[in-house]
């Protein structure tokens, strides 16, 4: 598994995740839950993980679908 999208923003994680869901692109989130154990004040970055042969595919989905490169 490699990293397409990290960010501290649930919002777009959660767009993030909907765009592969619906483009079926198996995926998993990393860290999500360590905000909680932080106190909740976003230090710990959450990462969304695809299989190295979906990347290309799940990145071109993802900026097209308007998530910023930088969040890459």
């Amino acid at each position: 598994m490699v990293e397409v999208l990290r960010s501290n923003n649930p919002v777009v994680i959660s767009f993030a995740r909907s765009v592969l869901t619906d483009a079926k692109i198996d995926h998993s989130v990393a860290d999500s839950l360590m905000g909680v154990i932080d106190g909740s004040i976003n230090t710990v970055i959450t990462r969304i993980m695809v299989d190295e042969g979906s990347y290309a595919e799940a990145t071109e989905l993802l900026t097209d679908a308007g998530v910023s490169s930088a969040d890459f």
